[in-house]
């Protein structure tokens, strides 16, 4: 793609189509667009499955936003051919296993004790809570069910983190269809080999933003360097990767692409992708909402730089979207995060498998 295509106008043509006229189908003509030729050329990604370069990405995301549906559309298609081999939807859901306190500085968490939101604070729960929450995630059908932390994280494996190990073993002999998942913040290598030994299905530890801008964005009492520290650990202990990031505390469009195509460098297994629910006693309350034409290409895109993995769409589905989540559904995200989250309420379980039932008439 180049700087001619860019600015180059939709071509106008004719196409037929019929019309009823007094039981009657009767041939006729009338004009139509073409897609923009950006979209156009994009449309190799569906071709080929080879994913578009950071530039191509940069020229789509300056298109405007009555061509976002367009650019959804392929990116829905992208997925259906490359990403839906194994499951129409991957659906998971979290515990809030260990609450408040965090000595972190996160800007959009109500966990940090930098900032002064109302929540719960506890200690690790106990394996029989986890095991009835667990229970309840596979009584709805949901076979995915991650363990989540507050905290820095496990550079050293300490009696708290053998709790977490026991937990996760408990949960395998339990429910031994139940894929265990853990986020349990920055690791060092033996905690990492220790979960790789305990057959963690997934590890979540986002990156958040374009990693240039974390400090500025995200926090400055660690570094998104010890992330992807962590993530390279985990890597090297060939345990899967889920690592994402999260829209709307104040990132550019090209910040988020530079987090899209971070991601691919990474190599990661699920992206999950978050709205910002701003919440009240943290820096980012009463932050203004992106538009949804920018969160429709940032799926997108995601998408087509990224045919094959799944992309689920997290945090912001239904308190931000509302009434847009299926539309964002049809942008490129093959999952979702089900049940409620951290801090914040989520949507009935059920009410989100019938949801998943309707987007798979898209597919």
């Amino acid at each position: 793609m180049n700087e001619e295509l860019k600015n180059e106008e939709p071509k106008a043509f004719t196409t037929p189509c019929y019309k009823l006229t007094q039981n009657h189908f009767l041939y006729n003509t009338m004009p139509s667009t073409l897609l923009h030729p950006l979209i156009e050329a994009a449309y190799r990604v569906l071709e080929t499955g080879e994913p578009i370069s950071q530039a191509e990405a940069l020229q789509l995301a300056d298109l405007p936003g009555e061509l976002a549906l367009d650019l959804g559309s392929l990116a829905n298609k992208v997925k259906n051919r490359y990403a839906s081999e194994t499951e129409a939807l991957h659906a998971c859901s979290i515990m809030n296993a260990k609450s408040g306190v965090c000595a972190e500085n996160c800007k959009f968490c109500a966990q940090s004790r930098h900032n002064h939101a109302d929540v719960e604070v506890y200690d690790l729960v106990n394996e029989e809570s986890a095991l009835i929450e667990a229970r309840n995630c596979m009584a709805e059908g949901v076979t995915h069910f991650g363990i989540v932390t507050s905290g820095y994280g496990y550079k050293k494996i300490n009696p708290e983190f053998l709790r977490i190990l026991n937990m996760i073993d408990r949960l395998h002999t339990e429910l031994p269809n139940l894929h265990v998942c853990a986020s349990l913040g920055m690791l060092g290598e033996e905690p990492a080999a220790a979960l790789a030994a305990h057959g963690i299905a997934h590890y979540n530890i986002n990156i958040q933003v374009a990693p240039d801008r974390y400090h500025a964005l995200i926090a400055d009492t660690h570094t998104v360097e010890e992330r992807i520290a962590t993530i390279k650990l985990l890597r090297k202990n060939n345990i899967s990767v889920c690592c994402g990031g999260i829209m709307g505390v104040g990132e550019t469009m090209q910040d988020r692409i530079s987090m899209i195509f971070a991601l691919q460098e990474l190599d990661v297994t699920v992206i999950p992708l978050n709205v910002l629910v701003p919440i009240d006693g943290t820096p980012l309350a009463g932050k203004e909402p992106l538009s949804v034409a920018d969160i429709v290409k940032t799926f997108a895109l995601c998408r087509l730089a990224h045919p094959r993995k799944t992309i689920k769409f997290a945090a912001g589905r239904e308190t931000i979207m509302k009434d847009f989540q299926g539309l964002l559904m049809l942008s490129g995200a093959n999952g979702y995060l089900t049940g409620g989250y951290l801090t914040t309420r989520g949507r009935d379980v059920a009410d989100d498998r019938h949801f998943a039932s309707q987007i798979a008439s898209f597919n």
